[in-house]
């Protein structure tokens, strides 16, 4: 009996893609194994927060347009049903306003251990796409997680087990064993890429730009080579007491272990380098590349 493919969905399915080269590696393998065409019920959604770079826009748009898949962009919006706007390419937002009404919505900022953002942002649009927009009851969420990102499969396959949503997850990359070397290699061979740098099969610029759970190494790194994204964060951190539901000081930050976002483009600012590398301060992130 021959072992079924990983990549082919028995619907209802939502597949996830971040705008990164791994879910975008996903994305075609996944086509491929209903050559070229996907059922009618298996949908591709990109999850707009507003903080990406152009360059991961742009990829989204050509995946859709190159490989002729229907790409949904959603965002949160609670003036719109449901709380979400479907959007497009043109029309996305790209100053942080999905991410903005969600931290005026809850009234505090999100950190490490209360992810707003990824539950908000993402998973939440997600649901309320399947279950209130298209009326599924359950469904199967396609994710990309590699083989060798074995923590975050785990933490997943153990959500799984909880059996808390009426959704499953699966995770076609790592059933396949596919690795980052697996996914650099396919872009390589590719006629267009992401545009971000690839640093050894990392893409820090990835996902939102400043997001807090990547190490203030990498932040400062990215704030040397782009100071203008840090006014978003800086803006959010200092208009977060007015929000007026701040308990403590420390929640007016998006992390409270390590300086504002003020302090560290400052910092940036008077020094010609920055310490970083394999001992940056990266933490797990629910969001995939």
């Amino acid at each position: 009996m021959m072992p079924r493919n990983p990549y082919r969905m028995d619907g209802p399915a939502l597949v996830s893609f971040s705008g990164g080269r791994t879910s975008g590696y996903m994305l075609h393998q996944i086509l491929d194994a209903h050559n070229g065409q996907l059922p009618s019920d298996v949908h591709v959604v990109f999850f707009n927060t507003g903080r990406e770079f152009e360059q991961t826009l742009r990829f989204v748009h050509e995946c859709s347009v190159r490989w002729q898949v229907a790409i949904t962009w959603l965002e949160y919006d609670p003036a719109e049903p449901f709380d979400t706007s479907v959007v497009g390419y043109n029309s996305a937002s790209r100053d942080g306003e999905p991410f903005e009404k969600i931290i005026k919505v809850r009234g505090f900022l999100p950190n490490p251990t209360m992810r707003l953002c990824t539950h908000y942002l993402k998973v939440k649009r997600g649901i309320a796409f399947m279950r209130d927009m298209l009326g599924y009851g359950e469904w199967v969420n396609v994710v990309g997680l590699r083989h060798d990102e074995p923590r975050r499969v785990a933490r997943q396959k153990a959500m799984n087990e909880a059996g808390k949503e009426r959704f499953e997850t699966v995770l076609p990359l790592d059933q396949a064993r596919v690795s980052r070397q697996d996914v650099s290699a396919f872009w390589k061979r590719q006629p267009f890429d992401l545009g971000l740098p690839d640093n050894n099969g990392k893409t820090p610029l990835g996902n939102c730009d400043l997001c807090f759970m990547k190490g203030a190494a990498t932040i400062k790194g990215i704030m040397r080579l782009f100071p203008e994204r840090a006014r978003w964060w800086i803006d959010m951190e200092r208009n977060a007491p007015a929000l007026g539901t701040l308990t403590k000081p420390e929640m007016a930050l998006f992390r409270a272990d390590r300086p504002s976002y003020r302090e560290l483009l400052n910092f940036v600012r008077r020094q010609r380098d920055f310490e970083g590398g394999p001992s940056d301060d990266c933490l797990p992130c629910d969001c995939t590349d």
